[in-house]
């Protein structure tokens, strides 16, 4: 296997990209709508009741789902489980290769891909790039660390003593994946169970199913065994019933905390017939903080916060939310951010260089609307850009200050454009704020002072705290992704870890101490 490297960005600078993503664009729109089957154990069924549509002109429908009914969840399962037999026994380094071979389908396909995204979730085009090529990492990724986790871990050894630690799969896993990164996630935790020899039946989140069908493709193509991987669209039901089923072992779920804690919940108790102990791999969304210290330097922690908050509409789990400002420079840090607010470029996700695109639904966008609205009513001060597109489902990117400590803004994941700022006493004091929520997912530090860095550094709850840099876009590899507290299970996905969520380890001692040879 060869070391891993990073996919590199496309340059939008360069307008030979920018002309290529536009014609895929227009050949996307004159094509009809995407038809999304279900997938089951090799078979497929074409039934298109479920559309997803563009979030920034409503009337133009991108796919059409077929929803997967009770009885094709549980056969999903009985053939996952039928074919994760053989393909487990394939060797780690044939199942890597079907897993690089898989990346390669996606790389053919960028820029296609992309413009699905674009379409599907209103991802600006830069984010959209980069959400194929985290998918691709992800594959390139984990089939290099199977291939790892295939060959064992040393363990001590004794004389007149031979012991051994191997990994083997668990057998069926339950992918239920979100929408916000319709490629990345759903690849990486489909991937994750791929690469350690288990079978996948991946339910796409409702407002993706084109991007997810277009993985499934990949894989398909790549050499992935009819029945080790399935298709399941739908809404929450789907996700519920495929949870349910006593023969999943692993459940990877990307999602709300509701949700995520519903299926941890339910998951706890063996159904008729299950004779394992289900595994969930849960990432549940944050309530991020940065906390910018008295000698920050400004001219960095502006175009930071700006890009953590309102980068694809805040629609990320690991968005900034709150700005924690020592009292020293917090008024002039809030007139700097009120200002630069009008920088950003609100718009359709397809025009190039937007910052802020619509939100996914017309639900999102009422929740965060509502939001704002109750914190003005409660005396906060309001800061919101003033153009923004009346077709779609946009929503102004916001700052809000002095905001009642008991708001819902303060204590609730918004995911959309919107972030709060307070004045902390110090850089202590913005700790303690952080270490009182229930989520602990990423986290920033503005700092200047070393030992302010590492103090920070020690005593934070957060999975990924970022220094003097923005607090979202990780990448595989480099930042293992992963949250605390009620921000999920602590699995750190793409890093060198993840996988063990997904195996079974097994143990094997042998006493060498042989009295002669049996005939």
């Amino acid at each position: 296997m060869t070391e891993f490297r990073n996919e590199i960005l496309l340059e939008l600078r360069r307008s030979h990209e920018r002309d290529r993503l536009v014609a895929a664009l227009a050949e996307l729109d004159a094509a009809p709508p995407v038809a999304v089957p279900v997938i089951v154990g090799g078979e497929t069924r074409l039934d298109p009741t479920l559309a997803s549509v563009d979030p920034g002109d409503p009337d133009r429908i991108v796919a059409a789902a077929t929803v997967a009914e009770e009885h094709e969840v549980s056969s999903a399962v009985t053939a996952a489980a039928a074919a994760a037999r053989g393909w487990g026994e394939t060797s780690a380094v044939e199942r890597a290769a079907v897993l690089s071979r898989a990346a390669g389908e996606l790389r053919d396909r960028r820029y296609e891909l992309a413009a699905l995204a674009v379409r599907e979730c209103a991802k600006p085009w830069a984010e959209a790039d980069a959400d194929i090529c985290e998918a691709i990492d992800f594959l390139e990724y984990y089939a290099i660390e199977a291939v790892r986790l295939d060959a064992g871990r040393e363990l001590i050894q004794l004389p007149g003593e031979r012991n051994s630690i191997s990994y083997r799969p668990r057998g069926v896993v339950a992918v239920i994946a979100p929408w916000n990164f319709p490629f990345a996630i759903a690849t990486g935790m489909t991937a994750a169970g791929l690469a350690t020899g288990n079978a996948v039946c991946l339910k796409p989140a409702e407002q993706s199913p084109g991007c997810a069908l277009a993985v499934v493709e990949a894989l398909r193509r790549a050499g992935i065994p009819e029945g080790a991987i399935a298709l399941l669209p739908g809404e929450g039901e789907v996700g519920a019933a495929l949870a349910a089923e006593p023969g999943v072992h692993t459940i990877a779920f990307t999602g709300s905390g509701a949700v995520g804690l519903e299926i941890l919940r339910a998951a706890a108790l063996p159904g008729p017939g299950q004779d394992h102990l289900k595994r969930v791999v849960a990432e549940m969304g944050g309530k991020n903080c940065i906390i910018v210290d008295a000698d920050a330097d400004l001219d960095d922690v502006v175009p930071a916060v700006l890009h953590s908050a309102f980068g694809f509409a805040g629609q990320k789990c690991s968005a900034a939310s709150r700005v924690l400002a020592h009292e020293r420079i917090a008024a002039h840090l809030q007139d700097r951010l009120r200002g630069a607010l009008d920088t950003l470029l609100v718009g359709q996700a397809a025009d190039f260089g937007v910052d802020v695109p619509p939100l996914i639904e017309p639900s999102a966008q009422a929740r965060v609307e509502r939001m704002v609205a109750e914190a003005a009513a409660a005396g906060a001060n309001v800061e919101r850009v003033e153009d923004v597109p009346d077709r779609g489902y946009f929503s102004a990117p916001t700052i809000l200050a002095d905001v009642d400590p008991d708001s819902p803004v303060i204590r609730e994941e918004i995911f959309g454009p919107v972030v709060t700022v307070e004045t902390v006493s110090d850089v202590g004091a913005g700790c303690d704020l952080v270490e009182r929520q229930a989520h602990a997912l990423t986290g920033g530090l503005f700092s200047r002072n070393p030992r302010t860095i590492a103090a920070v550094s020690r005593r934070t709850p957060v999975g990924n705290l970022y220094v003097n840099r923005g607090i979202t876009g990780a990448m595989v590899g480099r930042q293992p992704f992963g949250g605390n507290r009620l921000s999920g299970t602590g699995a750190k996905a793409g890093g060198p870890d993840y996988l063990l969520h997904f195996v079974e380890p097994v143990v094997v001692t042998e006493n060498t101490v042989r009295h002669g040879l049996a005939p």
